[in-house]
């Protein structure tokens, strides 16, 4: 996964509150984060068209943490179906409030003292994850319909594994700069390549 342009300036985030344990250090936004090579951190990549695959079963519990009034990880992937444990390592109040379609929208209070929430996500869906009471935390839960899906590391990385042998339509979705795809031909006993280039808006 590739920026192709002027590597994007990190913005630094105002930092308006409980700054005893929000602002121990500078917060960056993270919708568009582009390393030194171009590689694009946290863009989701999926098989669409699928509703199940080998080995595909909901997680028990899949870790989202927030820590120093930040998601951890921005961009949590885990099959349809899974609990998300939901940690406050920070021990003041946050809010967990979601804004879906096809899963229960929730909003939910989560003082300092109550340290695990645990929800299930039944259906597939991208789900945007924001904090009422900290205004510049987001992150997204992108509950996949199949096994095959990865999100990208610090490199633009990504490894998609155990796909079947044949034609699939291969989608990217990137928080910033949308949803790209293309068809992708996966041959027998062999490992397909494919590469992703976005390229800034002329706008």
């Amino acid at each position: 996964m590739r920026f192709d342009g002027p590597l994007p300036k990190p913005k630094l985030l105002e930092i308006s509150k409980d700054r005893g344990v929000c602002g121990a250090g500078s917060h960056y936004a993270q919708d568009l984060v582009v390393g030194a090579g171009g590689g694009i951190r946290y863009a989701v990549v999926s098989v669409t068209g699928l509703s199940d695959g080998a080995g595909f079963e909901p997680l028990p519990r899949v870790r989202f943490e927030q820590k120093e009034c930040e998601y951890r990880p921005h961009v949590l992937a885990f099959p349809a179906g899974s609990t998300v444990e939901i940690i406050n390592a920070d021990g003041i109040l946050h809010t967990i409030h979601t804004d879906s379609v096809k899963n229960p929208a929730f909003n939910l209070a989560q003082p300092g003292f109550k340290k695990r929430i645990s929800v299930v996500i039944r259906y597939p869906e991208l789900i945007q994850v924001t904090c009422d009471a900290h205004n510049w935390m987001k992150a997204f839960w992108f509950a996949a319909a199949n096994p095959y899906y990865a999100v990208t590391d610090h490199d633009g990385a990504f490894v998609i594994r155990n796909v079947p042998a044949g034609k699939y339509r291969l989608e990217v979705w990137q928080e910033k700069l949308g949803t790209l795809s293309r068809e992708v031909t996966v041959a027998p006993d062999r490992t397909t390549t494919v590469e992703f280039v976005y390229r800034p808006s002329k706008s």
